[in-house]
């Protein structure tokens, strides 16, 4: 199947607009605990005008103001839009692609797992160029590699063992980042100067094998493709092969599972 971005785009619209309603609850339990170190990555402070890029419900961009930012949150989904803007965020919904924003327009963009669920990564990275004034920083976060995110491995492996990776309907991504140095070589590609990556590490916790699969089915767009492809019988396959393989990460209260994300950013100078 041929790269083809408007399915791309409408595959990612309808799996996101679908999640909306139980994101928080359920995969931003993930995601959250790296919004501290996107936000220091580019320098956000008061007064700084941050453009929120694939803003979701809003989370970053709450948080954001709440260092004193002044912020504006874009998304394709009217429904995450509705739940940011019920935060106090002024949002706006729109194409990352092609932001309706003046040149010179913010002095920080951020995107917290945003930017590879673009059709075009590379499009997106150079828009947050444009609309950047010299000066200015771009920070976004990118899951790391399945060493670190053990979360992720669990799945994946159990996947493959129990049942069909390719058995999805989700249309080839236009692009994506295999690693840190993919993540700053995009950035300097886009035009950005002083570009780095780091990882940050975290904990994902869940009750169970099926509490983490369930988060994934609610949170996501392509995992929940993938897993939402699986029969009946192969899903209760993989949970009790996660179940099994997670023994290690077990608590009192449940899994605590390593996760990691790499925070790139660069500078418009």
């Amino acid at each position: 199947m041929s790269f083809d971005p408007e399915a791309v785009r409408s595959f990612e619209h309808a799996r996101w607009q679908q999640a909306a309603s139980a994101y928080e609850s359920s995969f931003a339990m993930a995601t959250t605990p790296f919004i501290g170190a996107l936000l220091d990555a580019a320098c956000i402070a008061t007064g700084t005008q941050m453009l929120d890029l694939a803003c979701g419900p809003g989370v970053v961009a709450a948080q954001a103001h709440a260092r004193g930012a002044v912020v504006r949150a874009l998304d394709f989904s009217p429904a995450m839009l509705a739940i940011a803007a019920a935060r106090g965020i002024a949002t706006d919904e729109g194409d990352a692609e092609a932001l309706p924003y003046a040149s010179a327009s913010f002095d920080s963009v951020v995107s917290n797992f945003g930017v590879h669920h673009v059709p075009r990564p590379e499009r997106a990275l150079s828009e947050a160029h444009r609309v950047l004034r010299d000066g200015g920083r771009v920070a976004f976060s990118f899951w790391a590699d399945n060493t670190d995110n053990i979360a992720w491995k669990l799945v994946f492996d159990a996947v493959a063992r129990c049942g069909d990776p390719a058995a999805s309907d989700a249309p080839p991504p236009g692009g994506g980042f295999r690693g840190p140095a993919q993540c700053a070589e995009a950035l300097c590609a886009a035009g950005f100067a002083d570009c780095t990556t780091e990882l940050v590490h975290a904990t994902w916790c869940h009750a169970d094998a099926r509490a983490l699969v369930r988060a994934l089915q609610a949170g996501t767009a392509r995992m929940a493709a993938m897993i939402d492809s699986q029969q009946p019988a192969v899903v209760s396959a993989i949970i009790a092969d996660i179940d099994a393989n997670a023994a290690r990460y077990r608590t009192v209260d449940g899994i605590a599972l390593p996760i990691a994300a790499v925070i790139a950013t660069g500078m418009k100078g």
